[in-house]
């Protein structure tokens, strides 16, 4: 079997319990609509969902006894009894996400409202089916400590965001093809299913992340989103009627293999231009170390501000051309840019992109709102974990 397998496979052997079955499609509604809006009284979700009063009352009653909804507060100031809506609960499932990228893995731990309460991460010069389940082993052992024992059934799934075909990206990447070869035949989410008894879900990292910003980010987006997501090489998702859209394969949103040009003019793809692969060669070309965009989530203190200049002003323009083609294809009024560094540098990506797009000729379209993610370094690690909630407590659109 090969990776990208996304569904559950052998009966696993340890660490906690799975909770529940799939739910019942109501249920799923929701909680899904609770997930997207809020705490909402009972009359809201009645209307919202199209299901009598009664029937509301009787799935609410039910998904508090099993931990997953709460009370929140009394509601006052209009005619009648106070209202009282139905949240969330915080501790009512946990999820791991594991995202195994080109450069780093890692384990995220979350509740059921999409809080941090853990993470783990470790650094390399290339990913290894050894190596990630060596770690992934160690940081469950570690992370799940943070559980009350009393909760530990309620761990619910883990998700796992990487990119598809590993294997294939070893000369991009910089290794000897022998060195990343085992990872062809290594169906990682069954070798994690081994050593755990809830469900294992796979994703690609793009999507996965796109995933993250539709379900826990705070980017206020339509209904239909192109997402751009700049690791060390670049990916994205698409979102449609408020759904991510996998596509036949999978990998819908895999912009990275876009056709643009080199600044000589020659054929070449949007992972050369717009990616911190292509950000690192140019600081390792100028005698920088390019060490620190490892640690993203803080600003980096560029010592040379013209080599990211330099950068930008190649990624800026072929950013621009892949939305200019995207929104040719479908008409997406909006684009979300996301990407493995500070938030200053994702804004200044963002109006550098919104500037080159202007330089386009684009009659006969309607130019889309370009926006920041807000999830940035950790939308990868959130995105896989959403693999496991979209798939037991979520409806697809």
């Amino acid at each position: 079997m090969t990776l990208g397998t996304s569904t559950s496979g052998k009966t696993p052997t340890s660490f906690g319990s799975n909770q529940s079955a799939i739910r019942d499609q109501n249920e799923r509604l929701m909680l899904t609509i609770l997930r997207s809006e809020g705490p909402l009284p009972k009359a809201d979700l009645a209307r919202r969902t199209g299901l009598s009063a009664q029937t509301v009352s009787v799935i609410i009653r039910q998904l508090e006894r099993e931990g997953l909804l709460a009370k929140g507060t009394k509601v006052r100031g209009k005619v009648g009894q106070p209202s009282i809506p139905m949240r969330l609960a915080s501790g009512g499932a946990y999820f791991f996400g594991l995202k195994v990228g080109r450069r780093s893995a890692e384990l995220t731990l979350i509740n059921f409202i999409g809080e941090e309460l853990g993470q783990l991460r470790i650094n390399y010069d290339f990913p290894t089916p050894e190596k990630t389940i060596r770690f992934v082993r160690d940081a469950l052992d570690e992370i799940s400590q943070l559980i009350p024992a009393k909760d530990q059934a309620k761990i619910s799934g883990l998700g796992i965001a990487s990119p598809f075909f590993l294997w294939k990206w070893a000369d991009v990447i910089g290794v000897e093809a022998s060195k990343m070869a085992s990872w062809r035949k290594f169906d990682l989410r069954s070798e994690i299913q081994k050593i755990v008894n809830f469900p294992v879900f796979f994703g690609n990292d793009g999507t996965s992340a796109c995933s993250a910003e539709l379900i826990f980010g705070s980017t206020k987006v339509s209904r239909d989103f192109l997402y751009i997501y700049i690791g060390y090489f670049v990916g994205g998702g698409v979102v449609l009627n408020n759904s991510v859209y996998n596509g036949s394969g999978g990998n819908a949103g895999a912009v990275g293999p876009f056709p643009t040009a080199s600044k000589s003019g020659a054929n070449n793809q949007l992972v050369n231009t717009a990616s911190l692969m292509s950000l690192e060669r140019e600081l390792a070309s100028h005698h920088q170390n390019p060490e620190f965009t490892l640690i993203s989530d803080h600003n980096w203190h560029l010592k040379e501000p013209q080599i990211f200049e330099g950068w930008i002003q190649e990624a800026a323009p072929a950013l621009a051309k892949l939305i200019a083609g995207a929104c040719s294809i479908i008409d997406f009024p909006t684009i979300v840019v996301d990407g493995n560094m500070p938030e200053d540098m994702r804004e200044h990506i963002v109006k550098r992109t919104i500037l080159a797009l202007q330089e386009l000729p684009l009659s006969g379209l309607a130019p889309p709102e370009i926006l920041a993610g807000s999830l940035g370094p950790r939308a990868r690690a959130l995105g896989a974990a959403s693999l496991a909630i979209s798939q037991k407590f979520m409806t697809e659109g």
